[in-house]
């Protein structure tokens, strides 16, 4: 324990908690911590090692308030939702004004948006952090919403704390309020949909080409040299290639295929509807976690219908179809991810800096990618233009496009799901199409409730020859 005051303040030694807090104190800034379980409170200095005299642990939260030099900043890394107010609460009546509470779990950028404006006295900062564990410990990627004066007072430890991509740090304040916490929420949603997409391609492998882990290991591991190099990709190559030391079979062969989640990515294809803002990789993704869930259903349906996946024809596909169908289906997810973040930007008044948010990203969190960098210069260069339609880009599309047709038409034949790759292909099939289908929707609608429409040469006149045809 160090006698001199604490330059920060933390609760919650969870695992990211835990992990974060050694992080600050490895980066010399003095930490007071205080958990519920007073018991994991007393034992964490012991855990933390040579990095000990840097960790102030406190019982109460009287003590924790104390030991930190004001005006303070008090981390809050705990479960999202009533165990944030609870703190909030409980920590409120001992700070002066100008002390600050900095929510970084994964809240609900809707909640944070309520905490800042109910904040009074006491300062709001809400950061999505993302990287787990092993980014809390050594650098994750800090996305920060809230007034850039309370930025500024920690933005010395936040930026020391942070990932780094060629010395810059991957952390920075992208918003007001809920801004830092929504950016972490798309940022999860892109998430979703890129592991659901490597799985599509991974079953593709295992179920309708006969491959082993072993083969699709190989696979993975060559294109980490290549467009599609990412963290998820080297991770998928590891998990492949993994033994379960209890059977001695491939781990992957063990696992049951019922995918949790946490909330953020559902989060994300909610508030994309509430925007008008469309993420179809994303919302399929959501849906196909819920769907492996229903484990004793699909069981059911096998038996009735028939076995599900099967082997696809000689030939069908290869690994370079398969590569240049994932790359493009990986343009069209950031695509949508960062177009709902413009939506956001639009609809709640918040100037969000996309090339900013594509750097943060670049390192430090699940989604960094080799993509990112030109991600950001195509966001530079005109962050009003859908990603998608960059020269960088569109190249990988137009070069895939007929990759990714045929790997959902070989796909669908051989009843192999690959719900995001083949949203991401409807949505690419509906924004090249200059004229769609709606306007049958809308002379539907107009039909049935007078909504009227627009025409197409402009005339005067909103409501079709069937007036009164209604209900």
């Amino acid at each position: 324990m160090t006698d001199a005051p604490a330059r920060i303040g933390l609760i919650g030694l969870g695992t990211m908690g835990g992990a974060l807090t050694l992080n600050i104190a490895e980066e010399g800034f003095p930490i007071a911590v205080w958990n519920i379980d007073e018991a994991v409170t007393r034992a964490f200095p012991e855990r933390a090692g040579e990095l000990a005299d840097k960790i102030v642990p406190c019982m109460t939260h009287e003590e924790l308030v104390a030991a930190i030099q004001p005006p303070r900043a008090i981390i809050l890394l705990i479960p999202a939702g009533e165990a944030v107010d609870q703190q909030i609460a409980a920590l409120t009546p001992l700070l002066d004004d100008g002390d600050m509470i900095i929510d970084m779990g994964n809240a609900n950028f809707h909640d944070t948006n309520r905490r800042a404006r109910e904040a009074g006295g006491v300062n709001f900062l809400g950061m999505g952090i993302s990287g787990g564990e092993e980014g809390a410990r050594h650098g994750p990627a800090i996305m920060a919403g809230g007034r850039p004066e309370d930025w500024a007072r920690v933005e010395e430890v936040m930026t020391a704390v942070a990932a780094k991509h060629e010395g810059e740090p991957c952390a920075a304040l992208v918003g007001p309020e809920g801004a830092g916490h929504f950016v972490k929420a798309v940022h999860n949603g892109i998430e979703y949909a890129d592991m659901q997409m490597i799985a599509e391609v991974y079953g593709l492998m295992r179920d309708g080409m006969g491959m082993g882990a072993g083969e699709i290991a190989e696979v993975f591991e060559g294109w980490v040299e290549s467009p599609l190099r990412s963290y998820l990709i080297e991770i998928s190559a590891e998990v492949a290639r993994a033994t379960d030391p209890e059977t001695g079979k491939p781990a992957l062969d063990v696992i049951l295929d019922a995918a949790g989640q946490k909330g953020t990515g559902r989060w994300t294809a909610i508030e994309a509807q509430h925007l008008g803002a469309p993420v179809p990789a994303i919302e399929a993704a959501v849906q196909a976690r819920n769907l492996s869930a229903k484990v004793a259903d699909r069981a059911a349906g096998e038996a009735l219908f028939g076995p599900g996946p099967r082997p696809l024809p000689e030939g069908a596909l290869d690994l370079p179809t398969l590569q240049a169908a994932l790359i493009a289906g990986k343009v069209l997810c950031y695509d949508q991810g960062f177009g709902m973040i413009s939506a956001a930007g639009r609809d709640y008044g918040w100037d969000l800096p996309l090339p900013e948010i594509a750097k943060i990203w670049r390192e430090g969190c699940i989604i960094r990618s080799a993509m990112l960098d030109d991600m950001a210069e195509a966001l530079a260069e005109d962050p009003d233009r859908n990603l998608m339609m960059a020269p960088y880009f569109s190249k990988f599309l137009v070069d895939g496009e007929h990759a990714l047709r045929t790997l959902v038409a070989q796909a669908a034949m051989a009843g192999i799901p690959v719900p995001a790759l083949a949203s991401g292909l409807a949505y690419f099939d509906a924004m090249r199409t200059a004229r769609g289908t709606a306007n049958m929707i809308q002379a539907q609608r107009d039909y049935f409730g007078a909504h009227g429409f627009d025409r197409l040469d402009g005339k005067d006149i909103h409501h079709g020859p069937w007036a009164g045809h209604g209900l």
